[in-house]
């Protein structure tokens, strides 16, 4: 792993710190600004945000410059990350576009359908959902049923997916559907890209415990998709859909440091107004414990993703050691979210709605929300079978 920038990668800093710290919106600077409008009014702004930055050549760093991207180092992506970090920039809305669809299309993809897609979801003209999961197919992926059938130029689609996260903004779908019932469950699946707008789509959000609807059920009758929309072969689905995954496992915790650094420097701030018998709750040994004990996991979390970046540097693709990333974010944000809790006291519980919410009530959301951590992406049991087996070299546990 090598932590020595080149020259061009620090001129490359200093002029994306010097970019970001004149555009950040101003709606968006200051302590609370994860506590931002409304869902739609955030999503709006992140949305217009993504686009501004693409639009100065600062999304898809290290993607091919054919294709709308830079042509930078995975290095300088990580440079990216950090910046943002550093600035408490705005997320990029089009995330399961940039992390997941995007690098399976480079790697996979036909040559039309790179020049079709890539581009925009750069911009984030089109958002991008992820239909993998089913009713009763969530951790064992290769049960899904939604089935395609061929009819001409098209195949005809129909059932269901769960869990989609951004399904009621999405315009596109990558997702995994069998076109093969008589084949081995694993065999028989295809990797396609569905339009959402698509006659036979319908999107049902589903209400969470935080009060947000933030993924869905999607449901597919009759929709057509045209055969060009296959990635890779048919029936030859699963290698593309374990790739997605492994880049999703490989890079997302990447873009996660951007929220865990401000949240850390928030609660920080927060301690030193907060009190605790008397005196500033950043003067208590066990809080200066706590805090210092989540901010040393967070820059853990930052060289493992180092580490990941020069394999993939190397070999081109992210291997299974991502599931230790997965494992380690997850759960280390449960437990940063537990110290907000213990740190904020009754304030923590209060919603947006209050006038005494502590910023508009992100940290009780923060901290429902990360309950889903260890199971979305994949669960934390699943990833741990991936890590004895791939990485440890461990017997399969059935």
């Amino acid at each position: 792993m090598n932590l020595n920038l080149t020259e061009s990668e620090q001129q490359f800093r200093g002029q994306l710190r010097a970019w970001l710290e004149a555009n950040i919106p101003d709606e968006w600077r200051g302590a609370d600004n994860e506590g931002f409008g409304s869902s739609q009014e955030r999503f709006e702004l992140l949305r217009g945000w993504q686009k501004k930055m693409y639009e100065a050549g600062w999304i898809g760093i290290h993607w091919p410059k054919e294709y709308g991207g830079r042509g930078a180092t995975l290095f300088e992506q990580t440079i990216f990350i950090e910046e943002m970090a550093r600035a408490r920039a705005p997320q990029l809305i089009n995330v399961l576009g940039l992390s997941l669809l995007g690098p399976t299309l480079i790697a996979f993809g036909t040559e039309a359908q790179k020049k079709r897609f890539l581009q925009n979801i750069l911009s984030a003209d089109e958002i991008w959902c992820q239909g993998y999961s089913e009713p009763n197919a969530g951790s064992d992926l290769a049960s899904l049923r939604t089935e395609a059938v061929l009819d001409g130029d098209h195949f005809i689609v129909n059932g269901q997916k769960t869990w989609t996260s951004y399904g009621h903004h999405a315009d596109w779908c990558f997702g995994v559907v069998r076109t093969d019932p008589e084949a081995a469950k694993h065999k028989g699946l295809t990797y396609m890209l569905i339009d959402m707008r698509s006659p036979g789509v319908s999107v049902r959000p589903l209400k969470q415990m935080t009060g947000d609807s933030e993924f869905n059920e999607v449901f597919f009758q009759n929709v057509q998709v045209p055969v060009d929309n296959v990635v890779g072969k048919v029936n030859g689905g699963w290698e593309i859909a374990i790739a997605t995954l492994m880049f999703e496992r490989g890079t997302l915790g990447a873009s996660l440091q951007i929220a865990f650094r401000r949240q850390i420097e928030r609660l920080i701030d927060i301690s030193k107004t907060t009190k605790r018998n008397g005196k500033p709750a950043s003067e208590d040994p066990i809080v200066r414990q706590k805090l210092a004990q989540i901010y040393s996991e967070i820059e853990i979390f930052r060289l493992n993703q180092m580490r990941t970046v020069t394999r993939m540097a190397k070999s081109g693709v992210p291997g299974p050691e991502g599931s230790i990333q997965k494992i380690f974010w997850s759960e280390m944000n449960q437990r940063l979210q537990q110290v907000a809790m213990e740190l904020l006291g009754p304030f923590g519980q209060l919603t947006r709605e209050s006038d005494y919410a502590i910023d508009h009530g992100q940290w009780g959301h923060g901290y429902l929300r990360s309950r889903g951590n260890t199971i979305e992406a994949g669960t934390s049991e699943i990833q741990r079978n991936i890590i004895g087996h791939f990485v440890l070299g461990l017997p399969k546990s059935y």
